[in-house]
This record gives C-alpha cells, structure tokens and sequence, in this order.
C-alpha cells in the first residue's frame, strides 16, 4: 500500500507542477501576443502613412514630368533664323 501511495503521489505533484509550468508558458506566451499584436498596429499605421508619401510623390513626379515635356516642346519649336552679322570688308587704299 505504501508504493502505491507514493506513486500516487508522485502522480500528483507530477500533475500540479506539469500545470503550474502550463500556466507560466500561457503568461508568456500571452505577453508576446500582446506585444506582437502592438507591433503589427504599429506597422500597419506606418504602412498607412508610407502609402499617403508614396502617392504624394508620385503625384508630384507626374506633374514634373508633364512640365518637362511642355518645355522640351517649347524649346524644340521653329527655330528663327538668325541673320549672320556682316563681316566688314577692309578697303584698301591706294596712295
């Protein structure tokens, strides 16, 4: 009967200790849930926030891009024709 008492007894505390760890790891593994949870909150704000810049910038290139164009034709357009200056002749004089 004593055996049998012990093992049952070791069972036991086998049982309470088996669950007290359980619950630890359950604390932790909670925490980092939560920490993770805080962190993908965080990223889809910055996400959010690098989307906005990215249009912004885009938008801006676009239009940079349209008023290089615009200038590019600009200068492109019929070119004047420059009257060349004249060269003066020297005369030579006879004495």
């Amino acid at each position: 009967m004593r055996k049998s008492t012990l093992t049952l007894a070791g069972v036991v505390v086998a049982v309470v200790l088996s669950l007290s760890l359980t619950g630890c790891q359950d604390t932790k593994t909670m925490q980092q849930n939560e920490q993770l949870k805080a962190q993908i909150s965080e990223l889809q704000k910055e996400n959010s926030q690098l989307q906005s810049n990215l249009e912004t910038v885009t938008a801006s290139r676009d239009a940079l891009t349209k008023e290089n164009e615009a200038l590019k034709a600009q200068s492109r357009g019929p070119k004047t024709k420059r009257a060349k200056a004249k060269t003066s002749t020297r005369k030579t004089r006879r004495s």
